[in-house]
């Protein structure tokens, strides 16, 4: 697909950028799909390990459950386009039960090795392999960027003899991370990563396995939204002679995405936005819930924000994104404009427990009596935010010419 995406720039000057969205709910699969063919356009999932994995994650999917439920909303729909199916931010302590119970190196990267099996098993088209946390590296270290390397080699080697072993297809690579963890937050260090990484695969005898995407540090992170041009385009220079393209992270309500084709960008992942827009139109449902109720067309309340707020405190998940001033704070002593973007952004970790499932159910039931399609005006919401990216990437009608 990248490299007819070039022949098509070639063609007609247009540049693209892929777009990939995080599947943090089966709300947020459904839109994804049913934007992707109102657009005509590709669609790229991008799921984590904390999400989709072999305990099921926190949406309840292992990976043949994931691509067999992308399997049946694209047919529901309709939906003949490309649909690419990738693993995020893949490698040791990026599973928060992981980093959590503390396991060990060896234990660490098993886990790993046998998600990427079952992800191969299923079908995945693409594996992001990023090795660049280590909860043995003191506190305020960063990583030695040719240990990242290292395990990336190892990683990358060990699905490349799993595939061949049960005689699947080739897979995909993206490696590199854009967090200040580790991994290529700089030049300097991302010049070093990719010659060891071009090292190592050599000498496991895999000189022809390259990946398609590297993650490069854009200017993006969880609490900025200006992508950079400049470094991107440097970076994009590096890469592509070596037939790779710079993939970008927290692209979530980037405020110029339009500039990222522009630059060169290969793809862009947005994930906690669609959580974000999920749990907006619930609150604005809600209160058309209880606008009805008052006028007594309504006869139980749904309770729709307070059961979201209580399942996210109880999950405790949200402290791993408190601020450094902020760490020891119970969520309720936190600001109102903090609690608020906690909770939005952290609904994906608890969307499926059965206290928030009963209430949105109580919530679309009370309104559907009122004639009102609330699932409806909860997808449009998601749908609506991706649409952005379709058409800053110039990804409207790309499958006509794919």
């Amino acid at each position: 697909m990248l490299k007819r995406i070039d022949e098509l720039q070639n063609q007609t000057g247009v540049r693209r950028t892929i777009f990939a969205a995080c599947p943090n709910s089966p709300a947020v699969i459904t839109a994804s799909l049913r934007a992707a063919k109102r657009n005509n356009a590709p669609i790229y999932f991008a799921a984590t390990l904390n999400q989709v994995d072999c305990d099921g994650g926190y949406t309840g999917m292992t990976q043949e459950a994931f691509c067999r439920t992308v399997r049946f909303e694209t047919e529901k729909i309709n939906f003949t386009g490309p649909v690419i199916i990738a693993i995020d931010h893949g490698g040791p302590w990026l599973k928060d039960k992981q980093r959590t119970e503390r396991w060990s190196t060896e234990d660490a990267m098993n886990g790993v090795k046998k998600s990427f099996e079952a992800a191969v098993l299923a079908g995945y088209d693409l594996i992001h392999v990023d090795p660049t946390v280590d909860i043995n590296v003191p506190k305020g270290e960063i990583i030695d960027i040719r240990l990242v390397a290292k395990r990336t080699v190892e990683l990358i080697s060990h699905v490349e003899n799993f595939r061949k072993q049960h005689g699947l297809p080739q897979i995909s690579y993206e490696v590199g991370t854009e967090e200040v963890h580790g991994g290529l937050a700089d030049e300097t260090t991302f010049d070093t990563f990719i010659s060891e990484l071009k090292r190592g695969l050599a000498e496991v005898g895999l000189p022809d396995v390259w990946p398609c995407f590297i993650v490069g540090k854009v200017g993006t992170d969880l609490d900025t939204t200006i992508f950079d041009g400049e470094v991107a385009r440097r970076l994009t220079a590096k890469v592509r002679p070596l037939g790779s393209y710079i993939k970008g992270h927290y692209t979530d309500d980037v405020a110029n995405p339009e500039e990222y084709p522009l630059c060169g960008m290969g793809a862009a992942n947005v994930g906690p936005e669609f959580t974000i827009s999920e749990y907006r139109a619930l609150c604005e449902l809600e209160e058309l819930e209880k606008r009805h109720e008052a006028k007594g067309r309504v006869a139980v309340l749904s309770n729709m924000r307070a059961v979201l707020l209580e399942a996210v405190r109880d999950s405790h998940r949200w402290e791993k994104w408190l601020h450094e001033d902020e760490k020891g704070k119970d969520l309720p002593e936190l600001s109102l404009e903090r609690q608020d973007w906690i909770v939005a952004t952290c609904c994906r970790y608890i969307w499926q427990q059965p206290r928030p499932l009963a209430a949105r159910g109580q919530l679309y039931a009370n309104l559907e009596r009122l004639g009102i399609d609330a699932e409806e005006i909860v997808l449009g919401r998601i749908e609506r935010d991706m649409d952005k990216y379709f058409r800053a990437f110039n990804l409207i009608g790309l499958n006509d010419l794919l």
